[in-house]
């Protein structure tokens, strides 16, 4: 199915080529609700423009209507904390379960349910996210061991791609992805904690003194 078209309103809100034959205000709970309704069926980030041309909504009207939703989720509207919250994730907006209650939800989850990635995996992920863009030889590096079967599971998983080439080298260079973000619930890289002190810079690293054995 393609896209809707956007056109500019008299209001300036981004509006779809198909307007709706209703004012989402009129809907039981109104455009709060509207707005709801979306990110309860959304499997990735939503941007307020999506959410302002799907509902026909000005965008500053979107805006305010996540930031209210998200403190009142948060029990900041007089209210019990819910068991959800909403989040400004990469480049939209998405509901996950509550921080605080991970440990509930991980006993629901029952093992082998979600794909899980191993320490390797995490270890590899983890260099790449901090000092990107690497290449393998670069990570090999850091890591002492042969790390290219690892970036690809990380490559087919998603959570890492190829952003250009080392122009000394030729090598291809790695970084992170939006879905990366997403998943560690992050809106840019600059949230990161402050971990990559401890790792060496790029340069210091010899390439070539790695182990064969990838892991």
């Amino acid at each position: 199915m393609s896209e809707p078209i956007e056109q500019a309103s008299d209001d300036g809100a981004p509006a779809a080529a198909d307007e709706l034959a209703f004012d989402v205000h009129d809907l039981p709970g109104g455009a709060p609700a509207a707005v709801e309704s979306v990110l309860m069926v959304t499997e990735e980030p939503v941007s307020v423009v999506q959410l302002a041309s799907v509902l026909a909504l000005p965008t500053d009207e979107v805006e305010a209507i996540l930031a209210e939703l998200a403190a009142e989720y948060r029990g900041e509207r007089g209210g019990r904390p819910r068991g959800f919250e909403l989040r400004h994730v990469g480049e939209g907006w998405r509901l996950y379960s509550a921080g605080s209650l991970a440990d509930v939800v991980g006993r629901f989850v029952l093992d082998g349910q979600s794909a899980r990635l191993t320490q390797a995996a995490l270890e590899t992920l983890a260099v790449i996210a901090y000092r990107q863009p690497v290449t393998r030889g670069q990570v090999s590096g850091v890591r002492g061991v042969n790390v290219d079967s690892v970036v690809r599971t990380l490559t087919t998983r998603g959570l890492v791609t190829e952003v250009g080439t080392d122009p000394s080298t030729g090598a291809v260079l790695y970084g992170t992805t939006g879905y990366f973000l997403e998943r560690m619930g992050l809106g840019s890289l600059d949230e990161l904690p402050p971990l990559a002190p401890y790792l060496p810079e790029m340069d210091l690293i010899d390439v070539d003194d790695v182990s064969g054995e990838p892991v």
